[in-house]
């Protein structure tokens, strides 16, 4: 008898154990080339981890979503079925850092019953998302993001721009600006949340970059360490409960509570795409396509978008000189822009804050000093159009009503500011602004919000965004390295997109001369830096921060600004190191820009331009003077032969910087 009990025992113990392992499903996900690596675990819990050529980039991180009802998607559940496809097709893009991208991946979809989670193996990343299939409505009560690194590695770490003493909810309501500190994991300000795209180090000078892409109706994701060392965790704003107008100049939506849930749904809907892009070296980097492949592609005619150029009024504070009238917010003012504007073939002129009535959120209240349909007629016949700021709120109450009014006027578009969230309701109304606005053939630069998502993809008529702790910050900062900066962003914000920096400057300082003026603001780092910078940033709708008065004083480098085009044919990222220097080759037509910044080290450095191909070539430089160390606008300008070899020598002053137009002979 216990023999027989024993067998039973047995018989029933290895039948469990079959059972255990059957339940468990794993599934290995390559790239095209094999590089990289996705190995996805499914069983009670859904987890993955990512290979480089073997090396163990991320380890097993759990994902997993939770709904209002008690539902789980990742947990428990029962897998129904899986399929695979491979996809190898080129994008056309319209308003972009290159016309044509290759779309190429392996991808794998995992079935269950009310729900999907698709896996995208790209030669440069690995990306997943889940799928709802509900045919009702549904909340999202928490999602489980997880990025478990393998080592206490350091990362490039962006802040929210909060105090220490703010709660995590403070810390929703924040302006996506701050400088990165380079810490390790362990390290982490335990009392901050950090802002996504964020780089973390690994093997052998690879690099992580964690981004998402396709946001479209769901909160953004903030970054935080998880319970056990080296995971960090992804950290999403409530929906808000109740909210009030307020803010900068009454021109916001001031949460003050939240609900108990992150998103709430009318039935099936794809939630956003987590990427981890994984980079061989730093330049790869600096010209990932990955955000803009993963986005949802856009649906009618844009060929209407105009990219372009614009002579900004707010930075300089107005300031002209040489003039016989009161410069400031009126029609003599914006008038002189558009001349400015119209002479140096810029596209735009922007009238800041400042021509709707303050305090009133109202974007039919114009400034008595302002005569608008004066100024649109003036621009047009100067071939030159106008963009109007526009606070958030009052922008949003009356979307449909402003867009219709303005666009028949003739604006052209809006810079909308002071969204300064991403929780569901703020990141769909940037979808219901790009929708709205492109029924009336209007542009829109996001400012004051979140970095890009791929939004810009399915909307072209958004053609900018902020999300960045650009240039305006020398008007006030005082213990700010914007030059260090400079060198970062090209390797993590810019993965996101593009960024509304508004380069520039005409007044330039070494490290030792540069003080804080808000009313006649200076950069940090040679006049050559800023020129480069029209080319390092991508910025399809690119502004000149400084005064007319300014630029005309400067006649060779405002030809040049203006020449450089905000929409390109071809990018190569040709080398860099994040925080230390770049350098970023970008094709219009027969033409080639290259440009390269340093931080705050003088730096030689050799620029290979095989990528020009056969015949001889010419290039326009721009280069620090022999004494930008000491006085930062010393710059010359030449014309010079390319090396036969392909082999261009450079050097670049401390903050300096180094830009040449390349066309044939």
């Amino acid at each position: 008898m216990k023999k027989n009990y024993l067998i039973i025992l047995a018989v029933f113990c290895t039948a469990l154990f079959s059972m255990t392992v059957s339940a468990q499903k794993l599934f290995n996900l390559k790239s095209p080339n094999g590089k990289l690596e996705a190995v996805i675990n499914v069983g009670k819990t859904v987890d993955y981890s990512v290979l480089h050529n073997g090396d163990l980039m991320l380890d097993k991180s759990t994902i997993s979503m939770s709904l209002s009802d008690g539902t789980f998607y990742g947990k428990d559940a029962k897998l129904s079925g899986s399929s695979t496809k491979t996809v190898n097709q080129t994008i056309s893009a319209q308003v972009y850092k290159r016309k044509q991208i290759k779309d190429n991946y392996n991808e794998l979809t995992l079935k269950f019953k009310d729900h999907s989670i698709l896996f995208r193996a790209y030669d440069d990343g690995i990306a997943y998302r889940f799928v709802s299939a509900s045919k009702k409505p549904f909340a999202v009560q928490g999602e489980q993001v997880e990025f478990n690194f393998p080592a206490d590695s350091k990362a490039f770490i962006n802040y929210t721009n909060k105090q220490e003493s703010a709660t995590f909810d403070e810390q929703f309501f924040n302006s996506f600006e701050q400088p990165y500190v380079h810490n390790l994991l362990s390290e982490w300000n335990k009392k901050r949340l950090a802002i996504s795209p964020l780089v973390v180090e690994g093997v052998k000078s690879k690099k992580v970059c964690i981004v998402e892409a396709d946001l479209l109706n769901y909160p953004g994701m903030f970054l935080y360490p998880g319970d056990k060392a080296n995971i960090l965790k992804g950290i999403f704003a409530p929906y808000p409960k109740d909210v009030e107008q307020g803010g900068h100049n009454n021109l916001q939506m001031v949460v003050k509570s939240r609900e108990n849930f992150l998103a709430k749904f009318d039935g099936a809907t794809n939630f956003p795409w987590r990427v981890v892009i994984v980079s061989e070296k730093d330049s790869d980097l600096a010209d990932s396509d990955m955000v803009y492949k993963l986005a949802t592609p856009s649906q009618g005619d844009y060929s209407w978008v105009k990219p372009g150029k614009v002579a900004w009024d707010w930075w300089n504070d107005w300031n002209l000189y040489n003039v016989d009238f009161k410069t400031g917010v009126n029609n003599q003012t914006y008038k002189y822009y558009i001349d400015f504007a119209s002479k140096y073939g810029i596209e735009y002129v922007i009238l800041d804050e400042g021509w709707a009535v303050n305090l009133k959120a109202d974007l039919f209240q114009v400034v008595p000093e302002i005569n608008l349909p004066e100024l649109v007629a003036y621009a047009k016949s100067k071939n030159v159009g106008l963009i109007l700021w526009a606070g958030f709120h009052a922008f949003d109450r009356d979307m449909e009503a402003v867009c219709k009014h303005y666009s028949e006027m003739g604006i052209k578009g809006f810079k909308v500011d002071f969204m300064d969230r991403d929780d569901q309701v703020v990141v769909d109304f940037h979808r219901r602004g790009a929708e709205t606005a492109a029924k009336y053939k209007m542009m829109l630069d996001y400012h004051g919000t979140y970095k890009p998502t791929g939004l810009q993809r399915t909307y072209p008529n958004v053609i900018n965004f902020e999300g960045v702790n650009g240039l305006e910050q020398m008007k006030w900062a005082e213990n700010l390295d914007q030059v260090t900066y400079d060198v970062t962003i090209p390797f993590i914000r810019q993965v996101a997109g593009p960024m509304d920096y508004t380069q520039g400057a005409m007044r330039n300082a070494t490290k030792g001369n540069y003080r804080s003026v808000n009313n006649e603001a200076m950069s940090q780092g040679t006049r050559c830096r800023q020129l480069a910078e029209y080319v390092i940033f991508e910025s399809p709708l690119n502004m000149l921060c400084d005064s007319p008065s300014n630029y005309m004083a400067e006649q060779e480098c405002t030809e040049f600004i203006a020449a450089v085009p905000t929409v390109w044919d071809n990018t190569v990222a040709l080398n860099g190191e994040i925080a230390k220097y770049v350098a970023i080759a970008r094709q219009k037509g027969d033409a080639w820009y290259v440009g390269a910044l340093t931080n705050w080290d003088a730096r030689t450095m050799e620029l290979d331009l095989s990528f020009l191909g056969e015949g001889n070539f010419k290039g326009e430089v721009f280069k620090d003077g022999v004494n930008a160390d000491r006085v930062a606008k010393d710059y010359k300008k030449e014309i010079i032969d390319i090396p036969a070899d392909r082999k261009l020598p450079i050097s670049m002053a401390p903050g300096g910087g180094y830009v040449v137009k390349i066309t044939k002979k």
